[in-house]
């Protein structure tokens, strides 16, 4: 009879994780499918974008998740982890309906923002959400499942796109049908958000202790880990109201958490991932591979994703974060330069540099989303204390969006100006700098230590 309760203990904890993990997969498919769809948006029958209107729509979502990202924390704190993920599925199926329908700059900016509303909110909440649910054993890897969701939903995205843009590539407004298709796992979040678990972290900030005890158990947590919860309940009965950020103020070590975290945020995004992801197909071409080629190799480009970020999260458990984190950032230095200079040296055959840029990126790729995306997320589900997690974590997550869209917004622009060769070579600058956080300033005895002071 304990065995079958831990069987379904061990289900119900996988179910509610996969489901959770479907707002990193929108996350990452409504950030690649602008992808394939600006392309043809872009065209002077459809939207007639020019290089920086296409920056605006393509950063509109990014300043939209930064909204959402800052307003997810209280909203999760006041109403609870598990209706605030069905609200953002909710949200990510209306605003994918309006985008899909925009008949003008205007309107398909407007509701992009909608959309980042949504995404951004998913990706301070997912990786917490996933965090709370999880016992010490399995939580790495049940938060590392966002992050490899994430490149997932590129990868379909990157998919859906080809043998859309392929097949019916004539069809101008087949961006539409690329876009709409995003609201397929929007409706299966939404749907699936009504049968998963509530965060039992969440129900002891709510001082619902019998409950959060029950749904620690049903998880599978260990009697070590409710003694441990049995204590914490004691210590934090009518101590429970939310710190204030005065107080959060008057104590060095929280600041020093959550700038710790605003940098891991800083770390994951100048390295200039997103460019690739938003404008990927843009850039192949740019370097001679026509419409066609270019959406196909986003496809190599997603798989190699997938399979480093399967791999990367593995060894991600095995071994020291901020070393995996310092191997990562130095695998994007190399590839980055190795792919400027492959697109300053004229090669006499064309095939010859398509060949070497599509190997460069798919490697860089490989390296930030096998290693340095996964690690920064799970950093940023590991390093702040209860109390002030959700608020902690939506800031920084924030912060991610707030880089990713200045990144965003003037990358089109910065390709005009300075050639794709010299953005590359900025972007590896920027990761050598990341290099130089990660070392000198992140400290993993002192974020730990700091964590243990502020244990609530």
């Amino acid at each position: 009879m304990a065995k079958k309760s831990i069987k379904i203990s061990n289900s119900f904890l996988k179910y509610s994780a996969y489901v959770i993990s479907l707002g990193g997969f929108l996350f990452g498919y409504d950030t690649g499918v602008i992808n394939g769809a600006l392309a043809f948006m872009s065209k002077r029958s459809e939207l007639n974008l020019s290089p920086g209107l296409q920056g605006v729509v393509s950063s509109a979502l990014v300043l939209g998740a930064c909204l959402g990202a800052l307003g997810c924390g209280r909203i999760a704190d006041k109403f609870g982890r598990k209706k605030t993920l069905r609200w953002i599925a909710a949200l990510f199926t209306i605003s994918t309906f309006l985008c899909a329908a925009s008949i003008n700059f205007w309107l398909i900016t407007i509701f992009r923002f909608l959309l980042g509303i949504a995404v951004g909110a998913a990706s301070s909440l997912s990786p917490m959400y996933l965090a709370e649910i999880s016992p010490a054993p399995v939580r790495s890897a049940n938060v590392n499942k966002n992050a490899v969701f994430i490149v997932f939903g590129q990868l379909v995205a990157f998919c859906v796109n080809a043998v859309l843009g392929n097949i019916w590539g004539d069809w101008e407004p087949i961006w539409r049908v690329m876009i709409v298709s995003a609201s397929i796992p929007a409706i299966i979040l939404w749907i699936n958000s009504f049968h998963i678990v509530g965060s039992p972290h969440w129900l002891l900030l709510k001082n619902k202790f019998k409950r959060a005890r029950k749904v620690f158990t049903s998880l599978g947590f260990s009697q070590t880990s409710l003694k441990n919860i049995e204590k914490k309940v004691k210590n934090s009965e009518g101590n429970n109201d939310k710190i204030s950020w005065k107080n959060i103020l008057l104590r060095p070590s929280l600041i020093y958490l959550l700038v710790s975290g605003i940098l891991i945020a800083l770390v994951q995004q100048i390295s200039g991932i997103n460019t690739v992801m938003y404008y990927g197909t843009i850039l192949m071409e740019k370097v001679g591979m026509g419409r066609g080629g270019s959406l196909y190799a986003n496809i190599l480009i997603g798989i190699v994703s997938l399979l480093a970020s399967i791999i990367g999260t593995r060894m991600i458990d095995r071994y020291d974060h901020h070393k995996m984190l310092l191997l990562g950032l130095t695998g994007n230095v190399i590839f980055l330069i190795l792919l400027g200079l492959t697109l300053q040296v004229h090669f006499p055959i064309q095939a010859v540099t398509n060949i070497l840029v599509l190997v460069f990126l798919t490697l860089f790729l490989a390296s930030h989303q096998g290693i340095v995306s996964p690690v920064t997320w799970l950093l940023l589900s590991e390093i702040f204390p209860g109390k002030v997690k959700a608020r902690f974590m939506s800031i920084s997550t924030a912060v991610t969006w707030i880089t990713n869209f200045f990144i965003s917004l003037i990358y089109p622009v910065l390709i005009s100006l300075l050639g794709t060769a010299l953005v590359f070579f900025i972007f590896a600058a920027s990761n050598g700098l990341s290099i130089l956080i990660s070392v000198f300033v992140l400290n993993a005895k002192k974020i730990k230590k700091a964590y243990q002071k502020n244990s609530l």
